[in-house]
């Protein structure tokens, strides 16, 4: 900084130069000091130009950044400050570690060792994806799939592929398949119920006399039934005609691409057996997949019925293209619909907001893979029900639980106008664009 505040003299005092182009006394030149102004910076820099010269000039000095005592305090303060929080993060992270080591240490693995069988009924995607996944827990597992078509058994059997759900996915080899229900479950010790909620009744019926009457079923269908309004853990005890048969529930945001492909998941298990809802615990989680346990049936059940009538409203969204603040809207009313109905019956409210409800209302209203998002994308860009059914070789479960949803709010006394306005254009008694117009022009509430 003193150098620049020193006069435009060589060292003798002479305005003659030796270094110069010409040995002739130099006319003397007036120079100024200057201070920049910069309207991003709060310090300033002191400059030196010569008369009629061009600030800007690449010669002039580098500018000097005058920083008060203060302002050097502030940053040390700041400096200690960050690597204060720094070592709080840390230390909270390696406490989270070393709690998560000292149970995975206690964690019981008897279950999966105990266990020799499995049957899956059903050859979908979901059935299929879960069957590969815990035959990868266990080489000499044995997994039994039942499925009704020749054609996926024998390619399951002979090339180890599901030809119509993952033909590029290869299954493990200790994955086979059947037609034959007394075979698939004869000395099973864990069964997988992955057939469609509308066709369950009828199916468990035609096998009720092959199933053990202990046999825990885990239930991976999700919907109501149509004319009963019954859920899977009704279905299943009047179908087996076994009001004791161990029962559980599994759900939470799981595409089955996403499974068959090991990629991060949770889900949660319920029952109202403690014991059996940790042994299901135990014999499905895995570095890829999750599972937490509960014991609140209902709410697991009724939320994972629900979201997949307010998917086929947030494809309607789309469809449409409302708009992102639309959508939001949309399935905030929705979330509330269905945590009214769920409380109504019993459900806990936590579990509304856990892996069953939230996570998979989330997974299902927002991402493409979801069938029951596709059937409202299509049905809001015009298209009719019948030709979107029609070219699906998935069931979409939320247009066939629309009606019962509606049905159940009224026997529990419970308004839910986004989901009866899906029932509505279900029925073909109303269409995308004036349902909106008429949710639009509800009356004014408050939150609740």
């Amino acid at each position: 900084m003193a150098s620049l505040l020193e006069p435009p003299f060589l060292s003798n005092h002479q305005l003659f130069s030796t270094t110069h182009h010409s040995f002739q006394p130099q006319k003397a030149i007036p120079f100024y000091y200057y201070v920049p102004f910069s309207r991003s910076s709060t310090s300033c820099s002191l400059g030196l130009c010569a008369a009629g010269g061009n600030v800007d000039s690449p010669t002039l000095p580098t500018p000097v950044t005058v920083v008060s005592e203060e302002g050097v305090q502030d940053y040390k303060v700041s400096l200690e400050r960050s690597k204060d929080r720094r070592k709080v993060v840390k230390l909270a992270w390696e406490k989270l570690v070393r709690w998560s080591r000292y149970w995975r240490s206690k964690a019981k693995t008897d279950v999966l060792e105990r266990t020799n069988k499995v049957v899956v009924l059903g050859g979908g995607s979901f059935g299929t994806a879960m069957a590969a996944h815990v035959a990868h827990r266990k080489a000499e597992l044995e997994v039994k799939m039942l499925v009704r078509d020749p054609e996926v058994c024998q390619s399951i059997n002979e090339s180890h592929y599901n030809c119509k759900y993952f033909p590029e996915h290869k299954l493990p080899d200790n994955v086979t398949a059947t037609t034959d229900a007394k075979a698939a479950l004869l000395h099973a010790d864990f069964c997988f119920h992955a057939v469609p909620v509308q066709f369950s009744s009828s199916f468990l019926e035609g096998i009720a006399d092959y199933v053990d009457p202990g046999l825990p079923f885990i239930s991976l269908s999700k919907g109501l039934e149509l004319n009963t309004l019954r859920m899977m853990s009704q279905i299943i005890p009047r179908a087996l005609k076994n009001s004791r048969q161990p029962y559980v529930v599994l759900s939470g945001p799981s595409f089955a691409l996403e499974l068959m492909n090991k990629l991060p998941t949770a889900m949660v298990v319920a029952s109202k057996d403690k014991k059996m809802a940790n042994s299901v615990q135990q014999l499905l989680a895995s570095r890829n997949l999750r599972i937490n346990t509960s014991s609140d049936v209902t709410g697991v059940e009724i939320a994972g019925a629900l979201k997949n009538v307010l998917a086929i409203a947030a494809g309607i969204v789309e469809g449409l293209n409302l708009g992102n603040n639309s959508m939001a809207a949309l399935v905030s009313q929705g979330c509330s619909e269905i945590r009214w109905l769920a409380t109504k019956m019993g459900a806990k409210s936590t579990t509304l907001t856990g892996l069953s409800g939230t996570g998979d209302i989330m997974l299902t209203c927002f991402v493409n893979l979801s069938r029951n998002r596709t059937v409202g994308v299509r049905l809001g860009s015009g298209e009719k029900l019948d030709d979107i059914l029609n070219s699906m070789n998935q069931v979409a479960e939320g247009v066939s639980t629309a009606g019962a949803v509606i049905a159940l709010a009224q026997k529990y006394k419970v308004k839910m106008p986004v989901l009866t306005a899906v029932a509505r254009i279900i029925d073909s008694e109303l269409t995308p664009a004036k349902a909106v117009y008429e949710l639009m022009n509800l009356p004014q509430v408050e939150e609740v």
